[in-house]
């Protein structure tokens, strides 16, 4: 199970933190994904990181803003959200990618097996 939380209304240019909270004793075997999804827009690739927190990658609209990082003690991953825009208003979601050899691109929502109940961030102008 996965808890994002952290979301909120921020002005632009502001920062957030999501957090996202995994139960079960597994969670550092797994890569894990944040997705985000606006009003009207199909469900759209943040961010990846691996399981040892080693390894991470960006959608091109996030990179130099966005931080994902993660405590395999805490069971919990974080997306440091920098320098906001209203472009980045959407609903947040994590995800657990369970088989990162499977072929299917990071970046596609189905490479992904288990996601969170999302959280709002809305940015102002």
């Amino acid at each position: 199970q996965l808890q994002a939380s952290g979301g909120g209304l921020v002005q632009a240019g502001g920062s957030l933190t999501l957090s996202c909270a995994a139960s079960g004793r597994t969670f550092s075997r797994y890569a894990m994904g944040w997705f985000r999804q606006a009003p009207g827009k199909e469900r759209e690739f943040v961010g990846h990181i691996n399981w040892g927190g080693l390894s991470t990658y960006y959608a091109d609209s996030v990179k130099g803003r966005f931080t994902i990082s993660r405590d395999n003690a805490k069971n919990t991953v974080y997306l440091q959200m920098n320098s906001l825009k209203p472009e980045d208003t959407a609903i947040y979601y994590c995800a657990i990618r369970s088989d990162p050899y499977s072929g299917t691109s990071k970046t596609r929502t189905d490479a992904y097996d288990y996601w969170g109940q999302g959280t709002q961030v809305t940015v102002s102008s």
